[in-house]
Order: structure tokens, then sequence, then C-alpha cells
């Protein structure tokens, strides 16, 4: 089977400020420090597969400014197939504004740009080169109906799928999702697609169970510094965390599923490629910024190494 992994969803520009502590309503606050990168969900989790070794399609859209150079050259710099990143005239990028505080805890906004034009004919005009991976991940930040058409895609031609519900959005139906085979949501996503609380670990398993029972085949929540959950209706399975010191989350959940997808269509063992997903997250809070804080497979094996071992 191949291992090859497509990943359809977005790309950003990230522009990170870290800040003493945010401001109030009206305050102005001065910041230490500003960064410029590569981001977005679709682009952070394709980034992190192939520098772990992983072959990786992207279906995307960027604009026609500046920004777009950067992002395909930034694909290309780490090896991921660009045919079908495809520019959309008068339109920007997309661009992310990121908030870190001290402690490593993030606030992002969000501007789609070219990202909202991805559309289901997007999708099928890559077709043949999709009919070749074993994988197809996705998120939220293009539109739910590209969404919904990538999902019944697999489906139809017997590809697995991922989606991250991410960012959170009230409007996904559950019902035309069905059909994927992995949904990988955080603890605030949970409880929105579930309508049920999540202030427990009991909580959270029961929300997962909700989702599998109306039709999921497998739900995966990532819950930070506290591990993960995977439930199925064979059961429920807790997959540990591993201690480390933060120093930026951001992009902490697109680095679980980019590791996930790399580990998990290499050896089909979905238990382990939750735990290396857990370490490969983990690793990647102990260094500042997105893509750049993602470790390579020597970097990241000489990690799990240490973990491990202690």
């Amino acid at each position: 089977m191949s291992k090859r992994i497509a990943v359809i969803g977005s790309n950003m520009v990230d522009l990170i400020t870290y800040v003493a502590r945010m401001p109030d309503r009206g305050e102005t606050v001065e910041a230490p420090r500003f960064e410029m990168g590569c981001g977005g969900k679709g682009a952070n989790q394709a980034i992190a597969a192939a520098k772990l070794g992983a072959e990786v399609l992207m279906v995307t859209k960027v604009g026609d400014d500046p920004f777009a150079d950067t992002t395909i050259r930034n694909f290309q710099d780490h090896g991921i197939d660009t045919r079908h990143v495809e520019r959309v005239p008068g339109t920007s990028s997309g661009v992310a504004p990121i908030f870190v505080e001290p402690s490593g805890e993030n606030s992002i906004l969000i501007i789609k740009g070219a990202n909202a034009t991805l559309s289901p004919a997007d999708v099928d005009r890559a077709a043949d080169d999709l009919k070749r991976c074993s994988l197809i991940t996705m998120q939220l930040e293009v539109p739910l109906e590209t969404v919904y058409h990538t999902i019944a895609f697999g489906a139809e031609h017997g590809i697995e799928t991922l989606l991250n519900p991410a960012p959170a959005c009230a409007e996904l139906d559950v019902e035309r999702i069905r059909k994927v085979t992995f949904l990988v949501p955080n603890e605030t996503e949970l409880a929105i697609l579930s309508g049920m609380p999540v202030d427990t670990d009991a909580a959270v398993e029961a929300a997962a169970r909700s989702l599998v029972a109306r039709g999921v085949r497998t739900v995966i929540v990532t819950m930070g510094g506290r591990g993960a959950l995977l439930v199925t209706a064979e059961g429920a399975t807790r997959i540990d965390p591993v201690r480390v010191t933060p120093v930026d989350t951001t992009g902490a959940g697109d680095a679980f599923i980019g590791s996930f997808a790399r580990y998990y269509t290499e050896t089909r063992d979905l238990t382990a490629a939750l735990n290396k997903a857990v370490r490969y997250a983990a690793d990647s809070i102990t260094r500042p910024g997105t893509q750049k804080s993602y470790a390579t497979a020597e970097e990241f094996e000489a990690f799990c190494e240490a973990v491990d071992g202690m």
C-alpha cells in the first residue's frame, strides 16, 4: 500500500508577536519580539510529515502577493509536491497573526484569503494524484463543502481520510463527516461537535463516544499536556503524555497530526503512531515558532531516546 500522504487544506503566513502580556481593550502595550514564518494548519501538517520523511502532496490555494512565493518555496524546500498549489489572481494569501504569552500559550486570528476559494472542483482536478495516496488529511480553514467532498471522495476510492475540525466550527455537520476514517478534535472542538461537557477525563470520553455512536469510526482527542484519547466502537485507549517544559505551544496540534499521518501510513499501527504523535507534539513545544519548531526524523529519534530513557 502507498505511504503517500495528501493534505487538502490551508496555508498561512504566520505573523508572530511575543508579548509580556495581552493588552486590555483600548490599551497599547509594547511587545518584545516579532517573527514571520510559514504556517496554516494544512501547511503545518504537511511540513511536519515531510520533515519526518513522508512523501507529501499539497492541494491548496495561495494569493498573488509576495507571501505566495514564500509559501510555495517553503513547500518545495521540504520536498512537498506542489503541482496542485494554485495562485488566485486578485486575492491575498492567508495570514495568521499569533500572540504568544510568556507561559507559551497562544491566541491566533486567521484571515483565510485564497484559502476560502479552495473548492470541490480543485479536489477533482487532483483526483489522479490523490488516488495514489493512502491518507488524506483536512482541516477547517477551507470551505466546508470542500471538506465534505473530500471525505466522500476518499470513501468512494478506498482512501483513508483524517479530519482535524479546527478551528472549531459550529456549522460542521457531523452527519456529513461520518465516513471519515479519523476525526481528531481537541477538547474545545469536541465540546462543540458533541454538544457535551468536556470538563473531566470521563466527560471527554463520553463526548467522544457520542460521536462514535453517531457513526464516526475513530475519534482521537488531543488533550495537550494530558496526552490523547483514542475512542472506537471497541473501546477507549489513553495515550500517555510526555512531560516537557513548554516554550511555545503554537502548532502543537498540527505537529501531532502530521507525525501521526507519517507513522500511521508507514506502520498501520494506530496506537504506536499515536504514541509517536504525542511525543512529536511535546518536542515541538520546547522551541519557539510553528514549522521551525518541528523536528527532523533524526532530531525526533534523539528526543524519543532521551524521554523514553528517563
